[in-house]
């Protein structure tokens, strides 16, 4: 099932760029197309030296060489170390981008995350306006249907991009709200102990992946009494942060409590706590796990 589904979504990324190049050969002034602008190279320099110290090179040269770096950093004492490292990656890319053709020179047409040289959404005109725009674009090339004058205006469709790109990006912020909002009524008058990940380590926090749910959550490493100092040692070069004999590093391990923190009735939100490894004045002890009652003896 997974070969099937990675062949159709090939034949789904050919038929993307092959109608782009299509539409832009009749409409080389307005032809909607995506484009993913290179990511700044500094963006990876946490991301390359996390998996240079498990032993591993990311190669930021092009947007295949990654791809190919990405698949072979592959660690089974670490599960889930090869979806880590590509949410981290996902992180450092710039947001892809509809644009008219004439608005931008053609080297700026590149599509960085896909390695395509030119490409556009046409495969799913039923769930999104930009590929009903390339579908009418194309029958225009193909003398299926005829032009109409706000087709032929790179101003136009331009503005018609900007609002797909604007109309994206509240999409996706209302996503985390809600993914947000339903996390908080799940929780809600509990205490749930789980494994999960270092993915990101701060100077006063770790953020840690809990692969159970899917989400993410922040531990703040400073203690709930704002007076005393933090037993925790931040260390930039080695991303690291120790107290005693633990130190945490990314993609280590740990077992955090989760629960939400209602102290702020309007901004509830999920809180942290680290139950494993064990440090003296910060850990919480493991939440009770009640028994269910015995069932009853049918009579």
């Amino acid at each position: 099932m997974r070969d099937t589904n990675s062949m159709v979504e090939e034949f789904m990324l050919l038929a993307n760029i092959s109608v782009a190049k299509r539409i832009l050969q009749s409409f080389p002034e307005c032809a909607l197309l995506r484009r993913h602008p290179v990511p700044s190279p500094s963006n990876f320099d946490t991301i390359i030296k996390a998996a240079k110290s498990m032993g591993f090179t990311i190669v930021i040269d092009s947007g295949k060489a990654l791809s190919d770096s990405l698949d072979k950093a592959v660690n089974p004492e670490i599960p889930y170390f090869n979806t880590l490292l590509r949410m981290m990656t996902t992180r450092c890319m710039t947001q892809a981008l509809y644009f008219s053709s004439g608005t931008l020179p053609e080297l700026e047409y590149h599509h960085f995350g896909l390695a395509a040289p030119i490409y556009t959404h046409f495969t799913s005109p039923i769930r999104r306006y930009s590929d009903l725009m390339v579908h009418r674009m194309l029958a225009v090339c193909i003398r299926a249907d005829k032009s109409y004058p706000d087709l032929l205006q790179k101003n136009k469709i331009q503005a018609i991009c900007n609002n797909l790109n604007y109309r994206h990006r509240m999409a996706q912020y209302a996503g985390r709200a809600s993914v947000g909002l339903h996390t908080q009524i799940f929780f809600k008058n509990k205490q749930d102990d789980e494994e999960g990940y270092v993915m990101f380590v701060r100077k006063n926090a770790l953020q840690v992946f809990i692969p159970k749910y899917g989400l993410e959550g922040t531990l703040f490493l400073k203690p709930e009494d704002k007076t005393a100092s933090s037993l925790f040692t931040y260390n930039e070069e080695e991303q690291s942060q120790t107290a005693g004999d633990v130190s945490l590093h990314m993609f280590d391990p740990v077992t955090v409590q989760l629960s939400i923190n209602a102290s702020d009735v309007q901004h509830q939100k999920l809180m942290l706590r680290l139950v494993k490894p064990k440090v003296s004045g910060f850990s919480v002890d493991s939440a009770d796990v009640t028994e269910p009652p015995p069932k009853k003896l049918k009579t």
